[in-house]
Order: C-alpha cells, then structure tokens, then sequence
C-alpha cells in the first residue's frame, strides 16, 4: 500500500483485509463482514466507485444509527418445490444470499426455472454481483428491489419509488458472463452522493429540489426527489420493481421502507427477488447450440464497435487485478476513522 497526494493505492487483498477489519471495528459480525466486505471491493475492483469501497462509510451509518441486525442468523425455508425464502433477520443481505443461493441454484436444475426471495434484509449495494454469480453458474438470472423512497414518477415531483435496479446475467460459455445492472432512476444515489461529497455540480435533469423545482445542487437533489430514467418508461419499471420485490414477496415497498427507517439515515430496508432459469430446462441437449446463436448477437452488436453492458466493468476488473485500486485520500481518510 502507498500513499499519494491523488489517494491511497492498494492490492484487492489489501483492500478486502481493511474492508473486513473495517466492518468488524463498526459492530458487524463475522460471517456478516466478509460477505459485506466481498461486495463493497468487487465494486472497487470493477470501477464502480458508486459502489465500491465508499459504502463502507454507508455500511457504518446504518450499522451505529441501528438499523442492521450486526450478529443476525438467515434462516432458509422452501415455501413450494420451485420457490426458496431467506429470512435476513434484519441483516444485510449479503449473507443471506449466500445462504439461499445454493438451493435456488439446485431448484433451477432440478424444475427448469427458481425463484430466491430475500425477505427482512438491508441493501446498500449493486444487483450485478448476485446475477453474474448465478451466470457463473451456467444460468440466466434476474434480480429486483426497491429501496428508499427517494424518486419522483414521471410527471410528479415527490418521492414515490426507490431507485429500483433491475440486474440481468447470461451465461457465455468460456467467458465472462452477460451482464447489466441499472437503477431505474437517472442515476445511483450514491452517484450523487459522490458528486456532494467532492463539491461538484449534478445534471440538471437528475433530481428536483425539495420545492419541486429543477437544480444542480447535488445536496438538493438528495433532500429533494431525484428523476427516473427514461421518463414514464422508467417510471413503470420502478413501479414494476415495487410491486415484484414488495409486495409479491410480503415485503416493502420503498415508502414503507424509509418510514420503518424512522429518520435515522439508513440502508434501505426490504425484499429482494431473484430469478434463475436453466438454459437447459428448455433445450436439453441442444443447449450449446442456442447459446451459440447468442453469441452471433453479441457478435454482431460488438462488430459495429457498440459496446456491451459490463464490457467497462471487465476492463476495469482485469486492471484492478493487475495494478490495484486507489483510493481517494479524504475517503480513505473518512474510512480509517470507522471504529476510532
């Protein structure tokens, strides 16, 4: 690890041993810290610094102001053959994940196509780690949930939907899978919250103020309402997230979910539901073949020079492997005080 006027550079191992220890000085219990942990530096890895290292500070708000279980204990049930609940226990939800991830997997094998719903947990992170876990795995997955209420739908101006990612993984055969992640709001809000962090001015057609009207203020914006993407067609979508990953599930929606928050500035609070689909429960042993003729689309998107959804984050995660990551100084500085 080196230390320069630009920032702190780190090796990935550095990053996670500090992450874990990080974690474990905020109050969060083991198993807890290393599956936490493991997200926050795949984001730093990938380039993503939204969702990188940065939410450990997210991660310490909601962990000191009491709004995650540290120690809690997923438990796993098996509503019907197909479907399978975690319970968080108020937990973040990387560790219940990995708790039901197995089953969901050997229920997409076993009947074609599972669902994994991840009930009571809190999110801070990206989709995008679950679903290519699960195309790793050889299947097609999808993955929604809601968050804080803390987006306008099209034609309002007053928080009504979270920012809401829907998060897509196809496998390829011999090669990094297919991937997108995306809120269904113009932006991530920790996107914003970088921008307020470094002083810096935001899109005007990112958010609204708390009077409803247009800014550029990025500290506006986050007491404001932000935009959704896209206009009425993202504003369905979120609406969609809502509904799959709240109510579907007897979970939260995300204006019961910053009401349960109470003001303290946590994590959103919530459900997740994810979907994975066995290519071969539909092709059998002509399987290979299908995936083939996916690979010409892809083929034929990248021959133009478009780019493919994760083909940034890929680059950035075989530098990152490489050279390491660096690490603002003002937030390396904040996340050594984590625990102080």
């Amino acid at each position: 690890m080196s230390e320069a006027a630009a920032g702190v550079a780190m090796t990935l191992d550095a990053l996670r041993s500090l992450a874990r220890a990080k974690l474990r000085a905020a109050g969060l219990a083991g198993e807890h810290a290393d599956a936490v942990a493991e997200t926050m530096v795949a984001g730093e890895r990938d380039g993503c610094a939204s969702h990188g290292i940065y939410r450990l500070l997210v991660a310490d708000r909601s962990i000191r102001a009491g709004v995650v279980v540290s120690d809690a204990v997923p438990r796993v049930s098996e509503p019907k053959a197909g479907l399978v609940q975690v319970d968080g226990g108020g937990g973040f939800a990387q560790l219940a994940f990995a708790r039901g991830a197995p089953l969901l997997i050997e229920k997409a094998r076993a009947n074609g196509i599972s669902a994994l719903a991840l009930n009571n947990v809190v999110h801070f992170a990206a989709l995008w780690p679950e679903v290519e876990a699960l195309a790793g795995q050889g299947l097609v997955a999808l993955a929604f949930t809601p968050s804080h209420a803390w987006v306008a739908p099209a034609g309002g101006t007053k928080p009504v939907f979270g920012t809401n990612p829907i998060a897509f993984g196809w496998p390829r055969p011999g090669r990094e899978p297919f991937v997108f992640d995306f809120a269904t709001s113009a932006v991530a809000r920790g996107e914003i919250e970088l921008h307020r962090r470094e002083g810096r001015a935001v899109p005007e057609d990112w958010g609204y103020d708390a009077e409803g009207r247009g800014t550029t203020e990025a500290e506006a914006v986050l007491n404001g309402a932000m935009r959704t993407f896209g206009g009425h067609k993202g504003s369905a979508l979120a609406a969609m997230v809502e509904l799959l990953a709240g109510p579907l599930i007897g979970d939260m929606t995300s204006a019961e979910s910053i009401a349960a928050d109470k003001g303290r500035g946590g994590s959103p609070i919530g459900g997740e539901l994810i979907l994975a689909i066995d290519p071969a429960g539909f092709l059998g042993a002509a399987v290979q073949a299908h995936l083939t003729r996916a690979e010409a689309m892809f083929a034929a998107i990248e021959g133009q020079g478009a780019r493919l959804p994760s083909q940034r984050r890929y680059a950035a995660r075989a530098r990152s492997l490489a050279e390491g990551v660096t690490i603002p100084a003002a937030l390396y500085a904040d996340i050594m005080a984590i625990g102080v």
